[in-house]
C-alpha cells in the first residue's frame, strides 16, 4: 500500500504452501485532535513523571521495573527481558489451521481489523487463495505472533485483498447471559408488536459508514478553531426532551398514525474506501484552518 507503512510483514502458510505477506492497519485513531496537558499559571506544557508512592522521590526510566501484586502492597518484580524470554518465538508465519464458514465467528470475538496483502512475490498464489475463498464463502483461522503476543487471526477475502481480523480470546469475552439475565421476560402481542414491525419497515435501510458523523470530533474542532481565532465560543443548542407518558400512543406517532411519517430512507452501498466522512473532517479541522504553526501555538 502506496504511502502507508506495514505493521507487520511474514508468510502465509496453507500447508505446505507459504508466500509473503504483510498487514497494514485498517483502522486508526490517527486523525483525531489530540491535546496536551498545560501549566495553567505558565502555560507551559507539563511532562509527566514517575513517583515512588511512599518516598514521593521520583523514579527514572531506567530504575522501573514491572510488578506483580500477590497482597496488599506486595508486589514480586519481573524484568521485562524476563517478559520477553517467556514469549512464544515469532517465525513471521501466519499458519493457517482450518476454512471455516464466514458465519461461524461470532463478531464480539472481533479485535482489530487489517490489510493482508501479498509482499513482492506470491501474488499468484495470493490471488488464487482470495477467489477460491470468495466462491465457497469461507474464512481462515490462523495464528501467529503480532506483537509479541500470540494471536489468532481472522482472514476474510475483502475487495482486492484480504481482511486479517485479530480475535480476542474467550475469556476476554464476558458471558452474555450474565450481563441480560436481569431482563423480564416480557411477551408482546397485537398492536403494540404491529407498530414495531411497521416502524422497523419503514426505517429499512443499508449501513454506509460515509454518512455517521464523529460529532464529537468536529464540536472539538469548532471549539479549537474558534479559539485560535479569537471568536466567541460556539453556544450548546438546547435539547427538547419528549416523555410521552403512553408507550403506545408514542409508538402510533412514530409510526406516523397520527400525523405524516417520516419518508423511507434511500437504500444506498456501505463502502469502505469511500472516506467522504474524513474529508468533511479534514475540512472542518482547526488544522486545515489555520495551519500546522497555529495548532502547535494553540496547544
Amino acid at each position: 500500500m502506496t504511502g502507508q507503512r506495514a505493521q507487520w510483514k511474514g508468510f502465509l502458510k496453507i500447508g505446505e504452501v507459504s508466500f509473503g505477506v504483510a498487514l497494514y492497519t485498517a483502522a486508526s485513531t490517527s486523525e483525531r485532535i489530540t491535546f496536551n496537558t498545560i501549566n495553567k499559571a505558565t502555560g507551559n506544557r507539563v511532562n509527566r513523571v514517575f513517583v515512588d508512592s511512599e518516598t514521593d522521590d521520583v523514579v527514572p526510566r531506567e530504575a522501573q521495573t514491572k510488578g506483580f501484586e500477590i497482597d496488599s502492597g506486595r508486589y514480586i518484580m519481573i524484568d521485562p527481558e524476563e517478559i520477553t524470554a517467556m514469549i512464544p518465538e515469532s517465525n513471521k508465519t501466519l499458519d493457517v489451521g482450518a476454512f471455516i464458514p464466514c458465519s461461524d465467528v461470532d463478531d464480539l470475538y472481533f479485535d482489530k481489523p487489517y490489510y493482508l496483502t501479498p509482499d513482492k512475490i506470491g501474488g499468484d498464489a495470493f490471488t488464487a487463495l482470495r477467489d477460491g475463498m470468495k466462491k465457497a464463502n469461507v474464512a481462515a483461522i490462523a495464528r501467529t505472533v503480532l506483537f509479541r503476543r500470540l494471536r489468532t487471526v481472522l482472514i476474510r477475502p475483502h475487495g482486492k485483498g484480504l481482511i486479517a481480523t485479530t480475535l480476542n480470546f474467550d475469556y476476554e469475552v464476558r458471558s452474555s447471559a450474565k450481563a441480560f439475565e436481569s431482563m423480564p421476560k416480557i411477551k408482546l402481542q397485537g398492536e403494540m408488536l404491529d407498530l414495531a414491525k411497521h416502524i422497523i419497515g419503514t426505517k429499512m435501510g443499508e449501513f454506509n459508514p460515509a454518512e455517521f458523523e464523529d460529532q464529537y470530533e468536529a464540536a472539538v474542532a469548532e471549539l479549537v478553531k474558534a479559539k485560535i481565532e479569537g471568536k466567541a465560543l460556539p453556544k450548546k443548542k438546547p435539547v427538547k426532551v419528549s416523555e410521552p407518558n403512553d408507550l403506545l400512543k408514542a409508538l402510533r406517532e412514530s409510526a406516523g398514525m397520527l400525523g405524516g411519517g417520516p419518508d423511507k430512507p434511500k437504500r444506498t452501498a456501505a463502502n469502505a474506501n469511500a472516506g467522504s466522512a474524513r474529508e468533511k473532517a479534514r475540512r472542518t479541522s482547526p488544522r486545515s484552518a489555520t495551519g500546522a504553526a497555529s495548532q502547535r501555538k494553540a496547544s
